[in-house]
């Protein structure tokens, strides 16, 4: 087995127990990683000394006997949105330029404290705007599987980085499936926590009611040791929560007999590709047969969840987007004639179209006279989406849903109709809208062999729960450990 084949928590194992060094495991990403970029695009910033020295001090306490964690010397990779101290962040736009934070986010400074060795920033839909990872100002990022074929969005650089083996776990983020997607075309495993239970300090903002931080790797297990260190309160960010960092890990039994699971009729539908559904209801028999119970229940919401999301994400961008203005740090316009022609002209260049389209919409929401008929609205129905998941939870321990309705389209193809890519994220925008935690996880290929993803929901804080069932269908299938060869799908 190649190195780039086992899981995080392998390598992890392997490192502490002396049988490979940190440094070697750094430096064997950092060839990798040079000899697919130009075929995958992966990265926007790649940090090789900084990992080597990461790397090397890693190994120094390892070697004064020091208690580490399971991840201490793993290589890993941020979304280029996550703030870095002194290391470019650029949430792949132009309008941010060459931007070095002075500061760490809070899950940066966790994860080093963990002993992470970061490898560099992954590419990104600019400003995490985006279902495809086409519209990085650094160019599209290719599906290992199929290089013709989209990775997913927005955190396509990270599911793209951990299916091919350039790193062993990513973190993205997760507006309304921003991790879960990629995973999904991907054919790796990512998590979106709870709401407020991963601190967003440090995350450059898209939507702030719905932004959540969270892994991407190869395994249930893999994101339940990173959870186990980025979760928990922190005074920096009021929206956080206070929960217990620690256990996830410790907690996967894989013992889901008894447990209530509930597939939603309205997910399975008109508009699911038939080969989703069959992979998607294999896998709810995969859990069946091991002792969980296995319902189909009615979730009518789902038809307003699209519209909502697009609305309040739409909204709140077009405030947080507002800080962007060429005056105080990242790139600025050139021949302005006033401050105002400064802001027109900075922004009119800087921002791609898709950043300029959700802005436009989000200002025309929160505009008087539109106001109360659209944002106001999708906030009710936003209480109404909460509302029905609470109720599905008061019956079921989990539900289990397709994460998109089909697998990884051609490049171009939703950048030529963003209806039909707005559409894409049914299955994944109401965890956000409701703030629960979900999982999405390899669980077959279709006959092009593309990967297909199984999404889990959980109750809030309900991560250990979701977490076990998904290591419970780990144990049982074999989907998680499939890697591309040769960036052709096979």
């Amino acid at each position: 087995m190649e190195w780039y084949e086992l899981t995080a928590l392998q390598l992890g194992e392997k490192i502490r127990a002396g049988e490979v060094s940190a440094v070697e495991a750094a430096q064997a990403a950092l060839d990798r990683m040079a000899a697919l970029q130009p075929d995958n695009n992966a990265f926007i910033t790649t940090l090789a000394d900084h990992a080597l020295a990461e790397a090397e001090a890693v190994q120094k306490k390892l070697a004064a006997g020091e208690e580490l964690g399971p991840l201490a010397g793993v290589p890993m990779a941020l979304k280029d949105n996550i703030c870095t101290r002194g290391v470019k962040t650029s949430c792949a736009s132009k309008i941010l330029g060459d931007f070095t934070p002075p500061y760490d986010a809070t899950l940066t400074e966790r994860l080093r404290a963990a002993g992470s060795v970061l490898l560099g920033k992954l590419n990104m839909d600019e400003f995490a705007m985006g279902s495809t990872s086409e519209t990085s100002f650094y160019g599209p990022v290719k599906n290992p599987w199929d290089p013709g074929r989209v990775p997913g969005g927005s955190s396509g650089g990270a599911a793209a980085a951990v299916a091919a083996g350039e790193c062993w776990y990513a973190i993205g983020s997760d507006t309304g499936g921003s991790i879960r997607q990629p995973s999904a075309y991907c054919g790796v495993t990512g998590m979106k926590p709870t709401y407020g239970a991963v601190s967003r300090y440090g995350l450059i903002a898209y939507a702030s009611s719905l932004d959540q931080m969270g892994p991407i790797a190869r395994t249930a297990a893999d994101c339940a040791a990173v959870l186990d260190a980025v979760m928990g309160k922190d005074r920096r960010d009021g929206t956080s929560l206070d929960v217990s960092a620690g256990g996830l890990l410790a907690g996967l039994t894989g013992d889901v007999r008894g447990m209530k699971i509930g597939l939603p009729a309205d997910c399975f539908g008109a508009g699911l590709d038939p080969e989703v559904r069959a992979a998607v209801l294999a896998a709810a028999d995969v859990l069946k047969a091991r002792g969980a119970v296995v319902e189909e229940f009615a979730l009518p919401v789902m038809e307003y969840v699209v519209p909502t999301y697009y609305i309040i994400a739409a909204a709140e961008a077009s405030s947080n987007l507002s800080r962007f203005d060429g005056v105080k740090y990242g790139w600025r316009a050139e021949g302005y004639e006033d401050l105002t022609d400064l802001y027109n002209k900075t922004r009119t260049e800087g921002f791609g179209s898709e950043v300029k389209r959700r802005i436009l919409l989000g200002t025309f929401v929160l505009s008087t006279g539109y106001y109360d008929a659209y944002y106001k609205k999708a906030l009710q129905v936003k209480a109404l989406i909460k509302r029905a998941y609470d109720e599905a939870f008061g019956t079921y321990d989990l539900l289990l849903t397709p994460v998109a309705p089909t697998t990884a389209p051609r490049l171009g193809e939703s950048l030529s109709d963003p209806l039909k890519m707005y559409l894409s994220d049914i299955y994944t925008v109401p965890l956000n809208l409701a703030g629960l935690p979900g999982l999405s996880m390899p669980c077959g290929f279709d006959a092009r062999g593309l990967p297909i993803g199984a999404q889990l929901i959980g109750p809030a804080l309900g991560e250990a729960r979701v977490l076990n069932a998904a290591h419970a269908f780990q144990q049982d299938t074999q989907f998680h450990t499939k890697m591309p060869k040769g960036g052709a799908a096979q």
